[in-house]
């Protein structure tokens, strides 16, 4: 079975994408509260720096700074989705995910990209600003109300 390598860097910035197994859900803005919980008890217990965040439907995106010292961010996302999935009811499984002691609802694994320059932090911002509208979602950024640019919007407001 291939092994996933990540980089063991401490502090870094990393852009995220992390997605349920099924596409085309809506739970995650169903359970808005549900994930809005178990993400600030997580970052209460772990913290991070939050640059950016962005939730749709079937998956989300966010930019974390680690703290100097600290790499471990898989397992900060193993807790929030293990919390996010616990409080749901629980749907038949597949076999799978019984042996895995699974719920059966994320992809097993996320996507990161260690940010490598200002040009490419800003360039993924803008993917989190923009991925409601390429999503079809609203026809401009600001509309979404499920990011953090929400709130940056309600105070330069």
């Amino acid at each position: 079975m291939p092994r996933c390598s990540r980089p063991n860097t401490s502090g870094a910035t990393i852009f995220f994408s992390v997605g349920l197994r099924a596409h085309g859900s809506d739970l995650l803005l169903r359970e808005i509260t549900l994930l809005r919980s178990a993400v600030q008890q997580t970052l209460r217990e772990r913290p991070v720096t939050v640059h950016a965040w962005v939730v749709l439907p079937d998956h989300m995106h966010c930019i974390w700074t680690l703290p100097e010292g600290d790499h471990d961010y898989s397992t900060r996302w193993r807790i929030i989705k293990a919390r996010f999935s616990r409080n749901l009811p629980k749907d038949p499984l597949r076999q799978n995910d019984v042996i895995r002691r699974e719920r059966g609802i994320w992809h097993r694994r996320f996507w990161e990209h260690h940010i490598r320059s200002k040009t490419d932090f800003h360039a993924h911002m803008e993917h989190c600003w923009m991925d409601p509208v390429r999503h079809g979602l609203v026809k401009r950024p600001e509309h979404w109300e499920y990011t953090s640019f929400a709130k940056l919007k309600k105070v330069s407001a």
